[in-house]
């Protein structure tokens, strides 16, 4: 997965909310979610996790990781069976976090409360090449913990000439699109799962609203995420390109493990 020209990089989807960067020899891999254990734990409930698509590799065999993120504790953006595995084939890696979720994360994984690498709102780290700055997420509004500290995040990623937006998991907000805008993200990684509260869970961006929300912060690309893991909460993602060419939102549409290169002048 050599990917070394400074004026290109590489993404893959991995599924869900799953992106993989690469960039100059380094790599950045977003809230993973590479296991069945949503679907264990629901299968005898009225809220079955029944998979749409197959794993489309295993978190051991990504043994080139150097850092990953959690967006907010909800197991596909958290999730022990693969966290755990990536930090064993990645002995260096490097994990960023929401500050305000660092006790319940240490709890979940058992790792120790000083391994995680802290982040808040407006407050940015440099890690192996990459600048990434925190924004408020609304998972289904912005949760802050006694400290005023986000509990839901999503992150802004500088690296080289380049930048991109993962929202995690999001609706759209007061001022979200204008928090994005000054960064002038060249690839907005959105949900379009939308928000049914029959669903039980909480809700994300629709695929007319993350159409919508790619234009108005002038995204390069706008690749969408958050479907076609499980059947109960899942889009259709054609709806997201219907929607895209009626806003003229530039886009993607990525299949689980595909990968897309960028280069911008």
């Amino acid at each position: 997965m050599a990917f070394n020209d400074p004026k290109k990089f590489k993404v893959w989807w991995l599924g869900q909310s799953g992106f993989l960067i690469k960039h100059q020899g380094n790599s950045l891999l977003f809230d993973p979610y590479l296991s069945d254990s949503l679907t264990r734990k629901y299968g005898e409930t009225d809220k079955p996790h029944v998979r749409m698509s197959e794993l489309c590799i295993s978190p051991s065999q990504l043994d080139m990781i150097d850092v990953v993120t959690s967006s907010h504790n909800h197991t596909d953006h958290l999730d022990a069976e693969t966290l755990n595995p990536l930090f064993e084939a990645n002995p260096e890696i490097q994990f960023v976090i929401p500050e305000a979720n660092r006790a319940f994360i240490c709890e979940r994984l058992g790792c120790d409360e000083s391994f995680p690498i802290s982040l808040d709102i407006d407050k940015e780290i440099e890690v192996k090449g990459f600048k990434i700055i925190g924004l408020p997420a609304a998972h289904n509004k912005i949760d802050l913990d006694e400290k005023g500290r986000a509990k839901f995040m999503s992150f802004i990623v500088q690296f080289g000439d380049f930048t991109v937006y993962h929202s995690g998991d999001t609706l759209w907000y007061e001022g979200l699109e204008k928090r994005v805008l000054k960064y002038n993200p060249d690839v907005a990684f959105l949900p379009i799962n939308g928000n049914k509260p029959e669903r039980k869970v909480a809700g994300n961006l629709s695929a007319e609203e993350a159409a919508r929300l790619g234009k108005e912060i002038h995204a390069g690309c706008v690749i969408p995420h958050h479907y076609d893991m499980f059947e109960f909460n899942t889009e259709d993602p054609a709806n997201f390109v219907l929607a895209c060419e009626k806003h003229k939102t530039p886009h993607s549409v990525l299949n689980i493990g595909e990968g897309l290169a960028f280069e911008f002048a």
